[in-house]
């Protein structure tokens, strides 16, 4: 088995839960949040965020593209925090292992640039990784090829050594064309195995 030199962490749905639909569910409904799903594009929003927009002007501007919906687009950058919670502790605390073990541990993630910087004051374990990739800094969002490439280029780690775990499957499959080590995270115990299974770990370690 190829040795791992690096571990890299996607944040949203691995380390921090990321359920929109969810929040929108408790505080409007089920049935508008699907009406307002279903006219407006809100993770095309996101994206346009994710790839380096003002987190509050993308959103108010989309807001006023939808006035019926003004109020509830607005919650997206006003109760932002309360889209993108709770914190996964046991994913937390396989990450402080990883870096107690001197492994270098990286983040990959499709975040803004404002929303980031809001949610590292909410939560301080984003600010201990040994490297950022911020997809808002970089320009380009996964599963797009040339922000993987950028991340290699960068690190200087090699492709084969890098272990990347991310809970989409699109996000995956691009990591493996480039050759990268990869574990679809459905959870935060398989990702424990898989650490411990890479010997990077001990079981001990790894509990959550």
């Amino acid at each position: 088995m190829p040795n791992v030199d690096a571990v890299i962490f996607d944040i949203g749905n691995v380390l921090i839960e990321w359920q929109p639909e969810r929040y929108y569910d408790r505080v409007i409904g089920e049935d508008r949040r699907r009406a307002m799903f279903a006219e407006v594009d809100l993770h095309g929003m996101n994206d346009e965020v994710d790839r380096g927009g003002d987190f509050r002007g993308v959103i108010y501007e989309t807001a006023e593209a939808y006035p019926e919906w003004r109020a509830e687009i607005r919650m997206w950058h006003d109760n932002w925090i309360e889209l993108a919670q709770p914190p996964i502790a046991h994913s937390i605390a396989l990450l402080r292992a990883l870096r107690g073990k001197r492994v270098p541990v990286f983040a990959l993630t499709n975040f803004g640039i404002g929303s980031f910087d809001y949610a590292i004051t909410q939560y301080p374990f984003l600010g201990e990784f040994d490297r950022h990739y911020i997809s808002g800094h970089m320009g380009v969002i996964k599963p797009e090829v040339e922000i993987y490439a950028m991340v290699e280029a960068d690190c200087g780690v090699a492709p084969g050594a890098l272990l990347f775990t991310d809970d989409r499957i699109d996000n995956i499959h691009a990591a493996e064309a480039r050759g990268w080590q990869t574990h679809h995270f459905d959870g935060p115990a398989g990702w424990a195995t898989r650490l411990v299974t890479e010997g990077l770990l001990t079981a001990e370690e790894a509990r959550a």
